[in-house]
């Protein structure tokens, strides 16, 4: 076959043409119209009604302000799977994880992210914080009313794996710490109260809304340790016909933590978009929407009394306070070989 050579003035000829009608077109555009942009949240399970109302919110408010049409996508899955696949690629503007060891997981391991993120923004990088919570079958059959009762033989609990969810790992922290107190501060019997739990549990879902979808839709176990809010949502779509939420006496302060990915904003040049996002999560539009999808705003006073109501006052212990920073609480217990390893491989 004989290669067909287009002559160089033709070529020149038709570039110029291309590039005039592209200007042309540019010309007749309205004003703003190529002013657009896309920022990407990858976020943990639970938080998909969430962010699709701050999304909307922070997009009107952008435009107002700049002229300019942002569109947020969100990511959801188990906090940890979705930590890996940030560092695996995923370009990620900016995270909103279920637990500060899967954001320092990311500056670790990829240093997309600085690894001093939590200066960065108000409290340390937390515009709201939540507990968990126990979800049970209408009228309590099990008479589920404290972490203890989670432990009891005839007593089956759904929560997901703490390998691969934020969810998990709070749940696992919570029964530990509420054992650690209760045993007199004893670290081998609160060992043992959660490996005897963990006995009670028939499956482990990779996300906290697989666990949700396991014990509401599949009918699987008699309680549901869960985040608030999903707990909450969960009458709200099945019905509180059907379920009962019991606030046990004491629970864990659970961090969900925010960050901006520092290395993909930059080579995407979205970096001041991202960081408005960011920002807005703080403001009282945004606090206001936490508090109504029953997350524990960081400022009270700017959510509907009526939203507020909801959230119990609770005794809360952080689990830094007893195992320190996140780097020894992630390595101790949930590292490969740590104490859910072990807890799992001898409850085999």
């Amino acid at each position: 076959m004989t290669n067909l050579r287009v002559p160089r003035s033709v070529a020149t000829a038709r570039r110029m043409r291309r590039l005039v009608c592209t200007l042309a077109f540019t010309t007749l555009l309205p004003a703003g119209a190529l002013a657009q942009t896309e920022l990407l949240n990858v976020s943990y399970d639970p938080t998909r009604e969430l962010y699709r109302d701050v999304n909307a919110a922070f997009a009107e408010e952008w435009r107002a302000k700049t002229g300019e049409t942002i569109t947020v996508r969100a990511s959801h899955g188990g906090s940890g799977s979705q930590a890996r696949t940030v560092i695996d690629g995923v370009p990620a503007d900016v995270v909103t994880l279920g637990i500060p060891s899967d954001i320092d997981a990311i500056a670790r391991i990829s240093k997309k992210i600085n690894p001093d993120w939590r200066t960065k923004l108000p409290n340390e990088g937390l515009p709201y914080t939540s507990t968990v919570v126990f979800l049970v079958r209408k009228g309590n059959p099990k008479a589920v009313k404290d972490w203890s009762d989670l432990a009891k033989a005839d007593v089956k609990v759904i929560t997901p794996n703490p390998k691969t969810s934020a969810g998990g790992r709070w749940n696992f922290l919570a029964a530990w710490g509420y054992a650690y107190d209760r045993e007199g501060k004893d670290t081998e019997k609160a060992n043992a109260f959660v490996g005897q739990l963990y006995k009670n549990v028939p499956v482990l879902d990779t996300g906290a809304r697989g666990s949700t979808v396991t014990f509401a839709q599949r009918g699987l176990g008699d309680v549901l340790p869960t985040w608030e809010n999903e707990a909450f949502l969960v009458l709200q779509e099945f019905g509180a016909d059907k379920f009962d939420i019991v606030v046990p006496p004491t629970s864990i302060y659970a961090e969900p933590p925010v960050a901006l990915v520092d290395a993909n904003v930059d080579a995407k040049g979205t970096r001041k978009q991202a960081e408005a996002y960011l920002q807005f999560l703080y403001s009282d539009k945004a606090q206001a929407i936490f508090a109504k999808h029953r997350y524990r705003p960081l400022k009270r006073e700017a959510a509907d009394p009526k939203d507020l109501a909801f959230l119990p006052e609770v005794k809360l212990f952080k689990i830094e306070d007893i195992q320190g920073n996140w780097d020894d609480i992630q390595k101790r217990n949930f590292d490969n070989g740590g104490l859910f390893d072990q807890l799992s491989k001898a409850g085999r």
